[in-house]
């Protein structure tokens, strides 16, 4: 296939494509298999489709017919393709979170179902849980909505819960199925499976990450307080709104064209002249004249505004970095030999 047919989106976009290309019950079939946060991104992609010419609609699908057809040929176990489809798609953490789903073979209905829920219910459900229970919880959720759920438990417990998940490393199946049982008695709900391992430093990282800076810093306080060791693993997991810098010209160039011009006006209010240079580096030189004009001629704003700004473009560049688009580097990525 010639590799210019392949539209110049994200794994995202592509994937929405393909689902808008399917037709409706298709498409509907695709997305029983997903998780609540990946048919909100996809869901989100679809929405936000704009201009999508024939020749990308063809790029996508012959793109996806190649890995198909490259990837089922005899030989290969059913396992190992299903991984490297997933790997492609998701990325190595998730798709591994995914293939343990799949392959278990154990059902977790209530465990899936508070994937559905507002941050603010599934706070009220574990505020009079044990923080073992609550920590593995968390550990099942995705990062964002484990932090938002972390934000409404009581400031106390918190360094503990997220102690607790980076000290994870595995559950056995049967207390899961018991944790499952006891969370479905108390709302319906229905999805596949569970993995039996999660947890660990990274995925207390990526909550911490989600948090406001200020709850960031006074949980990372009472961690280190409590274990110095740990704490100093965690940090170097944390990936900053300054470590961006770190990011290659390229990858930089994607993210900005998928940040808006507002949302990065405000972030770069409150950085280190490194980043900043960083961003102008990669813009055209009109481009990054005007921005230099508006951050001069903008009055004082609130510093959340800007740390929610930044918030904003973390999540993008992590977005990014899950569909392979750009590499993370620093702290929070993966190091590269």
């Amino acid at each position: 296939m010639n590799s210019k047919a392949l539209p110049n989106r994200s794994g995202i976009d592509h994937a929405a494509i393909l689902l808008l290309t399917l037709g409706e019950q298709e498409a509907a079939e695709v997305l029983k298999h997903m998780s609540a946060k990946d048919v909100q991104r996809v869901g989100t992609a679809m929405a936000a489709l704009d201009g999508v010419t024939r020749e990308e609609v063809s790029g996508v699908l012959e793109h996806f017919t190649a890995t198909i057809e490259s990837q089922t040929s005899l030989g290969v176990g059913t396992d190992e393709y299903l991984r490297k489809v997933l790997v492609s798609a998701l990325g190595d953490d998730r798709a591994a979170s995914v293939m343990d789903r799949i392959l278990g073979g154990r059902s977790s209905r209530g465990l899936d179902a508070m994937k559905w829920m507002d941050p603010r219910s599934v706070a009220e459900m574990m505020r009079n849980e044990h923080p073992q229970i609550v920590a593995i919880v968390l550990a099942y959720l995705e990062p964002d909505h484990a932090a938002a759920v972390l934000a409404q438990l009581p400031e106390l417990a918190r360094p503990d819960i997220l102690m607790r998940i980076a000290t994870l490393d595995g559950i056995q199946p049967s207390a899961l199925n018991e944790l499952d049982e006891v969370m479905e008695k108390q709302f319906a709900g229905n999805a596949s499976s569970k993995a039996s391992v999660f947890g660990g430093p990274k995925v207390c990282a990526n909550i911490i990450n989600n948090l406001d800076s200020s709850q960031e810093s006074t949980i990372m306080e009472r961690i280190t307080t409590a274990d110095e060791a740990l704490a100093a693993r965690i940090q170097d997991l944390i990936f900053t709104f300054e470590d961006l810098a770190e990011v290659d010209d390229r990858g930089m160039q994607e993210l900005l064209r998928q940040v808006p011009g507002d949302r990065l006006l405000l972030a770069l209010k409150a950085c280190d002249q490194e980043l900043k240079d960083k961003v102008f580096k990669n813009m055209s030189q009109r481009a990054a004249e005007m921005l230099k004009d508006d951050m001069e001629s903008k009055g004082p704003v609130r510093v959340s505004e800007v740390e929610a700004a930044q918030k904003e473009i973390l999540a993008i560049a992590k977005r990014l970095a899950d569909a392979g688009t750009i590499s993370l580097g620093g702290k929070g990525g993966e190091a590269y030999v």
